[in-house]
Order: C-alpha cells, then sequence, then structure tokens
C-alpha cells in the first residue's frame, strides 16, 4: 500500500472542513482534503439560505458549499473523494486510511467530519428532505410562516424546535411514539403552555405523505388502538437528536457522553497533540453553518501555529480567565 504524506488533513467538507481548507490553503500549508460519503455536509439537502453573512438574497445549500469548495481550491487545497475508515493518531506521522485502500500521513489533522441527524427511516422522508422535511428549525423554520407543521420527538431537542417554530407556523403539532416525553420538566412546561402547541402521544411515524412536490401528511400509527391515520401537515421537522460522526477515530479522542469531540479551552485543540476539531463534530449546541465556518478557522490559524511549533498553551495564554476553561 502506497503511503502518501501531507502537512495537514482535513476530514469532511462541510462549512467548517471547507473554511479551514481556504485558511489552510491560504498559509500555503496545502491541504488534503477527504470529501466523505456526503460532501458539503447536511447543507447539501438544504434548499434556500437566508442567515448566511453576506447574501442578502438568500443561497442554495449546495451552491455555497460548491462555492467555497472553488475557494479553497483555488488557493491549493487538493480534495479527494473518498471516506476514512481508520486513523492511527498514537504518533506522528498520524496515518489515516481511505477507502480501505489507501494510507496517507499528515503531520496535522484537522476532523470536521460533523454530526449527522437521526432520522426516522420512514418511507418518503429520504425524498422529501429539504422539500418539507427538516431538520433544523432555525435553518428551516421561516419557511412555514403561517402553516400548520409538526415536529417528531419527546426530548427536549424537540420541545425547543417546537416553541421556536411557533414564531413562524400557525400550528405545531407534537408527535411522539409514547404517551410520556423524555423531555424535561421545565421544557415540558413551557411547550405546553404555548398555545400554538398540540399534542399527538402515542402516535408512531409510519411515512411521509406527499402530492409529488411537497408533503402533505403524517402517517402514524396510534399506539392504543392500533389504528393508522394520516395526520395534515405542511412540513415536518425531525427532531430525535444528532450523532457525532466520529466512530472512526475508535476512541482515540476525549468526547463527552453523547460523542462531541471535547476541545481545549478557547482553541481547537483535542487531547491529542497535533489533531484538532471543527464544526458539528465538536459543537452539540449551535449547530450553524456561521459558527461551525467560524470554527473552522480557528482550526486551521491553530494547525498553523502548531506547525510553526506553539503549542496550545502558547496561543490560549491571551485570552480572557473566564473564557479559558
Amino acid at each position: 500500500m502506497t503511503t502518501t504524506h501531507h502537512h495537514v488533513m482535513i476530514l469532511g467538507t462541510g462549512p467548517a472542513g471547507l473554511t479551514a481548507a481556504i485558511y489552510a490553503a491560504r498559509a500555503n500549508l496545502k491541504p488534503f482534503v477527504v470529501e466523505g460519503n456526503e460532501p458539503g455536509g447536511q447543507l447539501t439537502l438544504t434548499t434556500e439560505i437566508e442567515n448566511f453573512p453576506g447574501f442578502p438574497e438568500g443561497i442554495m445549500g449546495p451552491q455555497l458549499m460548491a462555492d467555497m469548495r472553488a475557494q479553497a481550491e483555488r488557493f491549493g487545497a487538493e480534495f479527494q473523494m473518498g471516506w476514512v475508515t481508520s486513523a492511527d493518531l498514537s504518533k506522528r506521522p498520524f496515518r489515516v486510511t481511505v477507502n480501505e485502500d489507501e494510507m496517507h500521513e499528515a503531520d496535522a489533522i484537522i476532523v470536521s467530519t460533523g454530526a449527522s441527524a437521526k432520522l426516522l427511516g420512514i418511507d418518503g422522508e429520504d425524498e422529501y428532505i429539504g422539500r418539507g422535511v427538516s431538520t433544523c428549525a432555525t435553518c428551516d423554520g421561516f419557511f412555514f410562516r403561517n402553516k400548520e407543521i409538526i415536529v417528531v420527538g419527546g426530548g427536549d431537542s424537540a420541545m425547543e424546535e417546537a416553541t421556536f417554530l411557533t414564531k413562524f407556523a400557525s400550528k405545531v403539532t407534537i408527535v411522539h411514539r409514547r404517551e410520556e416525553l423524555r423531555a424535561s420538566k421545565v421544557m415540558q412546561d413551557r411547550a405546553r403552555a404555548n398555545e400554538k402547541i398540540t399534542w399527538a402521544l402515542g402516535m408512531t411515524p409510519l411515512g411521509v405523505e406527499a402530492d409529488g412536490k411537497k408533503v402533505t401528511g403524517l402517517k402514524v400509527k396510534d399506539g392504543k388502538t392500533g389504528e393508522e391515520k394520516v395526520l395534515k401537515t405542511d412540513g415536518i421537522f425531525v427532531a430525535i437528536g444528532h450523532s457525532p460522526n466520529t466512530a472512526f477515530l475508535n476512541g482515540q479522542l476525549d468526547v463527552d457522553a453523547i460523542g462531541y469531540i471535547k476541545t481545549q479551552g478557547v482553541t481547537s485543540a483535542t487531547n491529542v497533540e497535533g489533531v484538532f476539531a471543527c464544526g458539528d463534530v465538536m459543537d452539540p449546541h449551535y449547530r450553524q453553518a456561521i459558527t461551525a465556518a467560524g470554527s473552522g478557522c480557528k482550526a486551521a490559524m491553530d494547525v498553523e501555529k502548531f506547525l510553526e511549533g506553539s503549542s496550545v498553551h502558547d496561543w490560549s495564554e491571551s485570552a480572557p480567565e473566564s473564557i479559558k476553561a
């Protein structure tokens, strides 16, 4: 197996990875970017983006990712379609296997593999992602102004998304397969106090109903009676959590209880010297394109300092004490 050496490898090409590639390429680090099995990340599943700065008329998600990729290529970033199947972070240079049969070495690695929204696995779901089915209320809520929508889930995320969506929708129905919710009491109370929110508990989603162009309903099964019926809706928001894409790391980086990579202080540095993380793979809270892009900038700048011989402590000392921890 032939081994190729790189100064910097970037794993993932969402807004975090592509921003890191732009900055690293402009620093003449010649980053090698592995695109993953979903080049461009979750934004390639989004239609129009209206909250990314610089686009007053909005921009389509795939177009934004294509433009960012072209910008990185302009400065010398090299891209390869592929999937990282394993990584050895025990010593430098790090060794990364791509597509099971290509070996790459890198002096530094930026992990920007993102977090995948958990889906229901029901008929029509994949087909109508971005066309009435969404996993991001902040991204897509605006498009459902004065519409009736459904939020599927029973945890804090579902309550938060449903409450947020009432700013736009005329009615939000929370669908959950159990009669009891998993959400904290405070989040449940907040949702129940909202007059725009209605409830369809004990209902198991079976499939997305659509007319070929847009979503028209959610087919569910009543847990008590076994009856199947269709809940009419203009949109379905799936809010059952996210899974950080870190399985290939095989536990070599410190992660939190859910699996998000831990970074040190205000930096993007991980517990392994020379390995950095940015974007949704280390951010369980914001999960926005603009925050991911910002963290990608940080990661590239941290990598540049690392390769110059600085340690994480050197470039975090200037941070205020209140945000170092």
